[in-house]
């Protein structure tokens, strides 16, 4: 064999090889939009409910429920204290 033989046989194999990888992820594609699509019209994902703020603390913002922890404000308090006198000494 003559190598331009070798180099026509090898540009022919990568391109049958190119042309397969690229059919297979556009089927891949399509079918993983296709499944999405089915999996969304039959079982939709459900909205996210929104409560008011109440006295269970639901709504809350964690720094709106850390204001209304006497507990922590206590244990902050106490942390900054004893920083502020390790820091003086």
């Amino acid at each position: 064999m003559q190598s331009s033989d070798l180099m026509l046989d090898g540009l022919n194999l990568m391109m049958y090889g190119m042309g397969f990888v690229f059919t297979f992820l556009t089927l891949l594609v399509f079918s993983t939009k296709g499944m999405s699509t089915v999996i969304n019209r039959w079982f939709p994902a459900p909205e996210p409910a929104t409560a008011k703020a109440g006295a269970s603390g639901v709504g809350l913002t964690p720094a709106q429920l850390a204001a209304n922890d006497p507990q922590l404000i206590a244990v902050l308090s106490a942390a900054v204290h004893r920083y502020r006198q390790d820091q003086q000494s």
